[in-house]
């Protein structure tokens, strides 16, 4: 059975300003389980995860920081919430469940994570509401424990996922790639093994077409494990893209991405990313729409 992780402090109360964004995490299963997409037994728990994995991707001294809720008020700037242990908590939560979801997907093909992406923490920086790396530490894990050998990373968020870029960046085992907006947050960016910037209001028709001609170019890293951000911040809608896909380009994105991996027996783990567009339900239905594409594929 496909496996998603979900708990309740992903989609914890922030101060005003900083709810919006949140509200989707309780969202998305709520409507899964609505339509019928899903069951409760889709759905588990994690647990924290625990400081020797974390310090496998991030750094000591920035660890201590976010542990002992000591970080510089600057870096909390920079983060953009202000330092909590429960926010902590729901990082620690989020990493998890990603690695969770790595090892479902090992023994399932595919599993999901409703909330993580956190892909602007790099070794020792939190940045762009991103604390800790989730796809970073599961990876490392994977690798760590000898369960991956090679691993690709495909982002898809509208933003260069430049923390991942930078932990991986002397890393060979690990591959990854980013096609995001070029004139779009982060303004310095990080080496990706291969980057592909887009221009502004490039449409469904351009934007497929360059995923298309680049997802078989990934296999010459003869990956054994994806990690695919699906975030949805690349609709026309969202207020922070920049970029002008459909709903129905963004649910063809996912399906090109999945059905790649299915077609190379490639497990597959998928965290959500960004999404800001004003209305909630663009959002919502442009995330649900991934995890029924997956399903469909791989259930």
């Amino acid at each position: 059975m496909v496996k998603i992780a979900w708990h309740h402090l992903f989609a914890h109360p922030l101060p005003e300003g900083h709810r919006f964004p949140m509200i989707k995490y309780e969202l998305i299963p709520e409507q899964l389980l609505y339509e019928g997409v899903i069951s409760a037994s889709h759905l588990f728990a994690p647990e924290r995860v625990s400081e020797a994995v974390i310090l496998l991707s991030h750094e000591q001294g920035y660890w201590e920081q976010l542990r002992d809720l000591t970080l510089p008020a600057r870096e909390q700037r920079r983060i953009g919430f202000p330092l909590t242990a429960q926010l902590l908590e729901r990082e620690m939560r989020i990493a998890q469940g990603t690695i969770d979801g790595a090892l479902y997907a090992k023994a399932n093909g595919i599993a999901f994570n409703v909330a993580g992406g956190t892909h602007h923490a790099g070794s020792n920086w939190g940045e762009g509401f991103c604390l800790l790396n989730d796809q970073a530490i599961a990876a490392n894990y994977l690798l760590n424990a000898g369960l991956a050998s090679r691993i690709l990373i495909i982002d898809l968020d509208v933003h260069q996922g430049n923390g991942t870029a930078e932990i991986f960046y002397n890393e060979a085992r690990l591959f990854t790639f980013s096609m995001h907006g070029d004139k779009n947050f982060p303004f310095r960016k990080e080496r990706s093994d291969l980057d592909i910037p887009l221009d502004d209001g490039i449409t469904d028709e351009a934007f497929l077409a360059k995923l298309e001609e680049t997802l078989p170019l990934l296999l010459a890293h003869q990956p054994d494990f994806v990690f695919y951000l699906s975030g949805v911040d690349v609709l026309e809608s969202d207020k922070l893209g920049k970029l002008a896909l459909s709903k129905e380009g963004c649910k063809e994105r996912d399906r090109k991405v999945l059905q790649f991996c299915k077609d190379h027996n490639l497990p597959v783990q998928v965290s959500m990313g960004g999404g800001y567009s004003p209305n909630i339900k663009d959002i919502v239905d442009a995330h649900c729409n991934t995890f029924k594409i997956g399903l469909d594929i791989f259930e």
